[in-house]
């Protein structure tokens, strides 16, 4: 049932209350639900030119705590989510008249009724905390009484050399490539379309990660296999960018502050992207016409498809595969810190997870049944 039906149905409202107020479906952010440019732009004019002693409006407080910590517009867009949700939950009470007890029953309802999953309860909290800390400046406290949902311990999915060889023997082109790099180097899916030219070393068989997971920078392997198909690739991507130019666009995103340092980068070849969009669009915050990177569903579908093609009975995904880079590398004997630096793990204990697939049978110990 949908937020729409039940908020629709009479019935419905009366034997569960709280789903009329709550939407029972975890924050979906998609770039293509971001406000129009030209809401973008009103928005930001709205901000910056706002008259001096005319505070801002609360959901717009809250965008710009998060633009001053420099989150991602990803995250801007599932925070505000979960703040509409929280409001909406008590029925639009204003913010300043809640507190821990409003926060603990919102929760506790998502872990009980809806049954989100920990990393989802964790996600509303965070907002929410934006929202009181940064935003209302008001510590909410501990919330200790919160029903937490229960984070389950799971094994990686990991995809035997020979799966691998055939999933990407199913893929082609610009998929294969981006795979390729997935389980050749180790790269998440994100870390692999925000690749940047300047990034690619191809003569020393290096790629440079700029802002990983947690704002980090790491290097790691090109693989051989791939040099020769991404040289090619490159050169096709570099006359496209000479064709936007000569069309007067050719622009992409360049981060922070660097557009002011050097107005020039975000036309230069080094700053574009490796893998970029087909189509040029409207950057939702700036309303400027760019060529973004593929979008992360296109390699999705094309991995999903060829697992499909081969037969494959496992899950297979992209992040797979990352999983199967680590894995393979610890069968081969390379140690663990190694295997963390190239994975860009900030603690050793999320490297410590592949070890499992190391073992034979449980822990380690061979069945008796094969001494028969």
């Amino acid at each position: 049932m949908n937020e729409g039906t039940a908020a629709g149905n009479p019935d419905e409202r009366q034997a569960r209350p709280w789903l009329c107020r709550l939407c029972p479906v975890r924050p979906r952010v998609d770039h293509r639900s971001v406000t129009t440019p030209r809401q973008s732009l009103q928005h930001i004019a709205r901000m910056a030119h706002a008259p001096v002693g005319q505070k801002l409006k609360l959901l717009d407080q809250v965008r710009e705590a998060i633009r001053i910590r420099h989150y991602s517009a990803r995250t801007e867009e599932a925070y505000i989510s979960w703040i509409k949700r929280f409001i909406l939950f008590h029925g639009k009470r204003h913010s300043l008249e809640m507190g821990e007890d409003e926060i603990t029953r919102f929760l506790s309802v998502l872990a009980v009724h809806e049954q989100v999953s920990a990393s989802t309860q964790n996600q509303a909290l965070c907002a929410l905390l934006i929202l009181y800390r940064h935003v209302l400046d008001r510590d909410v406290g501990w919330l200790q009484d919160v029903i937490r949902a229960k984070r389950p311990q799971r094994l990686p999915f990991v995809l035997t050399r020979p799966e691998v060889k055939a999933l990407l023997g199913a893929l082609e082109g610009v998929h294969w490539i981006m795979a390729s790099l997935l389980d050749g180097a180790g790269l998440r899916l994100l870390e692999c379309l925000r690749l940047r030219v300047k990034d690619t070393d191809i003569s020393s068989h290096q790629i440079l990660v700029r802002e990983g997971k947690g704002n980090k920078d790491r290097r790691t392997m090109l693989p051989a296999a791939v040099k020769e198909p991404l040289a090619a690739h490159l050169e096709h991507v570099r006359q496209r960018h000479q064709h936007d130019l000569a069309q007067g666009f050719g622009r992409v995103y360049v981060p922070d502050a660097l557009r002011r340092k050097y107005p020039h980068a975000n036309r230069e070849w080094g700053w574009q992207w490796v893998f970029p969009a087909s189509q040029i669009s409207i950057d939702p915050r700036s309303g400027e016409h760019r060529r973004h990177h593929l979008h992360e569903s296109v390699l999705q579908r094309a991995v999903k498809e060829a697992a499909r093609t081969i037969r494959l009975t496992k899950m297979a995904n992209c992040h797979t595969l990352r999983h199967s880079f680590a894995t393979h590398l610890l069968e081969d004997g390379y140690d663990i810190r190694t295997i963390q630096a190239l994975l860009g793990h900030r603690d050793v204990k999320t490297t410590m997870i592949y070890t499992h697939v190391l073992n034979r049978g449980g822990k380690g110990v061979n069945s008796p049944m094969d001494r028969l």
